[in-house]
């Protein structure tokens, strides 16, 4: 099954329970197909968990839920090796990281300590417990929810974390209509999604989407862009080299959903805001403004110039 017919499967299951969502439903499948991780941001009762609920049960694999709370130890999340008094030996007992997709649900409301409990998992798809490596079955995937408004009893993600997820997502408010059609079908009781694609399927379509064609000069045109926000005068500190890399990766998802095998700008561009503005780090007045680091990626964006043999793509 090709990257398109996935995509198609997963996003048309998804939008029977979650009304309204088209981008945010949109940005997830791709970064499922990429390999990568997304942060759902928006205020309580928005629909993230619902969101991340049906993004998983739309795959034929493992799913489990983690909500993150202040009490919470790094081992909560990895495992433990505990002494088995039968066999007189330690044995180590998987904690809920272990499956395919994962809800870390509230993750802001975890101390940093356990936070970074997540960094080996999210980026080198393993757990290291006692000095012994334990591999995560693939496809992997977390889905983290944060409220944006509660300032008490928080603990805002670091840099390092925020720099693993592919792609942070606003839910932002929905339309009359959407509000109206959401109570309809969720007037007796909430949709039961059924399972439209395989795990084995999900692994060959990310297999494919590195073979997506990217020119040179559109890699050029990449790292252009991530080097014009190090030295935006809003920026304290700008993209990094995962970012960049990040960014043609989904770019190649983009065009692989799209039915092409290359990429153009219009992927990049699609791309770049959800990819790049969650890892700028903002100068005093900008962090203020809630919607600083998109204008950024946005102005860089307009102000780059697009590879000549592709204007006309």
């Amino acid at each position: 099954m090709t990257p398109k017919a996935i995509y198609e499967k997963i996003t048309t299951n998804i939008k029977t329970a979650v009304i309204g969502r088209a981008e945010s439903i949109h940005l997830s499948a791709i970064a499922l197909l990429a390999k990568g991780h997304i942060l759902l941001e928006d205020v309580p009762g928005s629909g993230k968990t619902l969101l991340a609920k049906s993004l998983a049960a739309s795959v034929n694999c493992d799913f489990k839920r983690i909500q993150f709370t202040p009490d919470m130890l790094p081992s909560d999340i990895t495992g433990i090796n505990y002494f088995n008094m039968k066999t007189s030996e330690f044995e180590f007992m998987q904690g809920p990281i272990f499956a395919n997709i994962i809800l870390a649900d509230e993750i802001n409301r975890a101390t940093p300590k356990t936070q970074a409990g997540l960094l080996e998992c999210m980026e080198e798809r393993q757990v290291t417990i006692d000095t012994v490596t334990h591999r995560l079955a693939p496809p992997f995937m977390v889905i983290a929810t944060q409220n944006p408004i509660d300032t008490q009893g928080v603990f805002p993600l670091p840099e390092a974390q925020l720099d693993r997820f592919t792609f942070k997502i606003p839910m932002q408010y929905i339309t009359h209509e959407d509000m109206v059609q959401v109570l309809k079908t969720h007037q007796i009781e909430s949709p039961t999604l059924q399972p439209v694609v395989t795990a084995e399927e999900i692994l060959t379509a990310q297999a494919q989407i590195p073979q997506i064609f990217v020119h040179p000069d559109m890699m050029g045109y990449i790292a252009t862009l991530t080097e014009a926000t190090r030295t935006h005068e809003g920026v304290i500190l700008g993209v990094s080299a995962r970012g960049a890399l990040v960014l043609m990766r989904t770019a190649q998802t983009i065009a692989a959903i799209n039915d092409r095998d290359h990429v153009i700008p219009d992927d990049v561009k699609q791309a770049a805001v959800p990819a790049l503005a969650h890892r700028l780090i903002l100068r005093g007045s900008e962090r203020l403004k809630k919607t600083a680091a998109e204008e950024i990626i946005t102005e860089i964006l307009n102000t780059t110039t697009v590879p000549t043999e592709f204007l006309q793509s």
